[in-house]
């Protein structure tokens, strides 16, 4: 029997999450592959691409063998020429490589004494093709189709290893496919993977349902994002007021989903999680007024960013359209659901979401309603809840169907899911706020705004956690006046080491780069503006930082020199927030410096693409064309400017026009 696939957690599985999982690889190539088609010599270019992919891999930690395996003479030169582009990477790594002479024989006593838990077999042969002429994903013997070919050779000797009691799975794929290698070690549908246990579980049993689960999710909920981009603006609007309408209709229902969640916590996790995990009416009504605003905001998709003539009649536009598919992963926040599955839907993304299991019942109950708002027909598909560990990390493994994975969490839950996936991740790890007391502030008003960005959510990522004050208070009282309105308010306060020895009988705090997420802070004495914002970069999250004083020039200076998401002046930082800041609602909070930064509201969840409109016309070396690169205005929705379209149309005979995508 072939080897059981294990998933990082140790449980069986099946399907490309157990392949992702192997560590030990046998890679086999058929000399034929290579070889160039005139049939004289082998493709240096083929053999290249192999040794980037063996080099990149070894170098994260694979152990890999290389079988050549066809006529002795092209594999001599083949593994000469591996060897040689091998040595000239760093960093240099170990590639055991070996020679067979039948392409067409599985090298199984290979990989059996190297101790493989995978055979890759690459070809010509792009997998395993069903009666409808796709790659089958699993080879099924008794499913494949009557209609299909009958199997290559290959196919039933690679069965036979995979069913062997000392044998491994086996994956047949063509060498010719895209970065082929990487993608199999990454989890990825290549080819066809041959092994009984996947086969089993994709006879129908519940190991089917789970491992397959995670891809059929990602992969409808792209179509359905594709369905709902060719909605109409007020469609995609209706949708919504129908979603906000159906939570406050639902409310009774959710409330009491939400209690029972609360219950089951109550005593298991910490007192600022359970503060996230409580839903209120007020808090419904809430989350229906921001679904109402995200609606009623201007259509997103197919805006004109951009109009240039490249040249006379041929018009190039760069517009927005949706990123694609979402993963968002967020911990004990029933009310994020609703708000990201808003979002979602008005900029045509489609979504894949997982709650922390404190919120099962809550998560449950908010996905079913909104659902239903949708509709049968998109709803099921597009808004995709996750309900178990194991299929996030299948989906994690699938960098081609998920775009982007956005973490509302801890920092061990960002930090997790950054160092296990290969998606783009968009969000925050950490949300140490500093609040800065200059010496020209207000202490009246610097104390009424360091106590709402304290005290109005201690649990939420833009609450303050340290609190810096110039100097010259000490002096003046402020220090103590600072100290004592935090404590009568509730809140604990620490000391960093610049007050060690002024304030002894306080605790000293955990670390001088601490999330509190609680009714507590750390107090810290700065020299001056500029050490404070030098503070604030090196013991920061640049999330939200802010200034508290009277001198404008002073506040500029700060504004423009911390490099954080949200930099504020004579404000709380609980305003870093998607509703507060008029969008609606977010998706998380971003840190990233590259797309969207701070609160992800609509726009964040976009891309572009560009479209060209022409009349017949041609590149031929750039002599074919006359270049203009002129910028132009022009209508949003026909992607044309009157007077160029005239232009070009008396150039041309006004012929048809072509659209490039």
């Amino acid at each position: 029997m072939g080897c059981i696939l294990v998933d990082r957690f140790g449980k069986p599985i099946a399907f490309r999450e157990g392949v992702a999982a192997v560590r030990k690889i046998t890679v086999q190539v058929a000399i034929s592959s290579v070889t160039k088609q005139d049939g004289n010599g082998l493709s240096l270019a083929l053999l290249g691409t192999v040794a980037d992919q063996l080099q990149l891999l070894a170098s994260l930690g694979y152990e890999l063998q290389l079988v050549l395996s066809g006529d002795k003479a092209a594999c001599e030169k083949a593994a000469h020429a591996v060897l040689s582009l091998l040595k000239l990477k760093e960093p240099v790594v170990d590639v055991l490589i070996e020679q067979t002479q039948d392409e067409a024989v599985l090298a199984t006593r290979a990989a059996k004494a190297f101790g493989s838990g995978l055979l890759v077999y690459l070809s010509e042969l792009r997998g395993v093709e069903t009666a409808e002429g796709r790659v089958a994903r699993v080879y099924q013997p008794a499913t494949i189709g009557a209609g299909a070919a009958p199997p290559a050779p290959i196919v039933s000797a690679a069965w036979a290893a995979a069913s062997s009691t000392d044998g491994c799975p086996v994956v047949l794929a063509a060498l010719n496919e895209s970065d082929v290698l990487l993608r199999l070690a990454a989890g990825q549908d290549v080819g066809t993977l041959v092994d009984p246990v996947a086969a089993e579980a994709a006879s129908g049993s519940k190991a089917a349902a789970a491992a397959s689960s995670a891809r059929d999710m990602a992969v409808r909920a792209r179509a359905a994002s594709r369905k709902l981009q060719a909605m109409s603006s007020q469609e995609r609007s209706a949708a919504l007021l129908r979603v906000a309408d159906a939570l406050l209709a639902a409310q009774e229902d959710i409330l009491k989903a939400n209690a029972l969640d609360v219950s089951e916590a109550t005593g298991r996790i910490t007192d600022s999680l359970l503060q996230r995990l409580v839903l209120k009416p007020a808090k419904i009504a809430q989350l229906a007024e921001g679904i109402r605003a995200i609606a009623a905001q201007e259509e997103p998709l197919g805006k004109l960013l951009r109009k240039v003539e490249v040249a006379e009649g041929l018009l190039l536009d760069k517009v927005t359209v949706p990123i694609g598919v979402l993963l968002v992963i967020f911990e004990a926040r029933p009310d994020a659901l609703p708000q990201i599955a808003s979002l979602a839907l008005r900029s045509g993304n489609g979504l894949l979401l997982k709650g922390g299991k404190e919120a099962t019942h809550s998560n449950a109950a908010l996905h079913k309603v909104i659902v239903d708002a949708i509709g049968p027909d998109l709803g099921p598909d597009l808004i995709a809840l996750v309900t178990s560990r194991e299929e996030i990390e299948s989906l994690l493994a699938l960098d081609d169907v998920v775009d982007l994975v956005i973490p509302r969490g801890s920092n061990a839950l960002v930090s997790h899911i950054k160092r296990n996936t290969r998606i783009p991740v968009l969000g925050h790890a950490d949300g140490i706020c500093h609040l800065y007391v200059d010496e020209a502030a207000d202490l009246d008003t610097a104390i009424r705004i360091l106590l709402d960005a304290k005290t109005d959510y201690p649990a939420a990522c833009n609450a303050v956690e340290k609190v810096l004050v110039h100097k010259s208070w000490t002096d003046k009282g402020g220090l103590k006046v600072v100290q004592e309105a935090l404590q009568k308010a509730g809140v604990k306060v620490h000391v960093g080491d610049s007050l060690k020895k002024i304030l002894p009988d306080l605790p000293i705090a955990p670390s001088a780069r601490h999330e509190y997420s609680a009714l507590a802070v750390t107090l810290e004495l700065v020299d001056s503006m500029e050490a404070a914002i030098d503070h604030i970069h090196k013991y920061g999250s640049a999330h939200t930082d802010c200034i508290v004083t009277n001198d404008g020039a002073r506040a500029e200076a700060f504004l423009r020199g911390v490099d954080s998401a949200c930099v504020f002046h004579n404000a709380s930082t609980r305003f870093a927030d998607g509703f507060r800041f008029g969008l609606g609602a977010e998706v998380g909070i971003s840190t990233s410096r590259i797309h969207a930064r701070g609160p992800v509201g609509v726009e964040g969840l976009l891309t572009t693409k560009w479209v060209l409109r022409g009349d017949g016309h041609i590149v031929a070396k750039d002599t074919g064309v006359q270049f203009t690169h002129r910028t132009l205005t022009g209508d949003a929705d026909s992607g044309t400017s009157t007077e160029v379209q005239q232009r070009g149309r008396q150039k041309h005979g006004g012929g048809p026009r072509c659209a490039i995508m």
